[in-house]
């Protein structure tokens, strides 16, 4: 095991399988507005980026982005948050990693209420030091910003750091910051994706993580 470190976790597609919510959420926006709703693997492709990022290119309009916005949050307030499956393994891994003396926290796209809902539910949310997601007002909604607010929050150096996810957002974001990223299989990226992106080591399983800390 690797001397200790402070490791930052994505949340959908790392901790959480949040497919069904996320797509349901936003097919709810495009409904409300009217609009089309793209096909099943447009909407999947947007577990990861900010919500204004995704919907940006397909609406063209900034107030009707924040208008989607608030329609996705909408029904995720009532129903999305709660349409997710824990990875298993991964609560065990979790465990792992936090009695060997690695400080664990989650750094999210999704907004930071929603964010600390879904974590307080979870049954290893009590492991987690910091949860830091995007403000509502999207001043903070892209994983450097993000990555940056969890070390200010946590007063850790990000040479000490890992950031953890599924997505190249993850690996971008700790490339950002001069950390070592982790991509994970088990979510809503590929090996390509990750590798491209900068990861420094992937892991198939969850089991297999503590081994890829180092």
């Amino acid at each position: 095991m690797a001397a200790p470190a402070t490791l930052l976790f994505d949340l959908d597609g790392t901790l959480i399988d949040s497919a069904v919510g996320i797509t349901r959420c936003a097919a709810h926006a495009f409904e409300r507005l009217g609009e089309p709703v793209p096909d099943a693997a447009t909407l999947r492709s947007w577990i990861g980026p900010p919500l204004r990022v995704s919907f940006m290119p397909l609406l063209r309009d900034e107030q009707r982005v924040e208008r989607a916005v608030e329609h996705y949050r909408e029904r995720y307030e009532t129903h999305g948050w709660a349409e997710h499956e824990v990875y298993p393994g991964i609560g065990q891994a979790l465990e792992i990693l936090r009695e060997a003396g690695h400080r664990l926290a989650i750094v999210t796209a999704k907004n930071e209420p929603h964010a600390r809902k879904i974590a307080a539910h979870l049954p290893f949310g009590h492991l987690f030091e910091e949860i830091v997601g995007a403000t509502l007002d999207g001043r903070l909604s892209h994983k450097p910003e993000l990555i940056g607010e969890a070390l200010q929050r946590l007063g850790a150096d990000a040479r000490d750091c890992r950031m953890i996810g599924d997505r190249r957002m993850d690996m971008e974001g700790a490339v950002h910051h001069g950390m070592r990223g982790i991509g994970v299989l088990w979510g809503f990226g590929d090996r390509d994706e990750l590798h491209a992106a900068g990861a420094s080591a992937l892991a198939m399983t969850p089991a297999e993580l503590p081994l890829c800390i180092g």
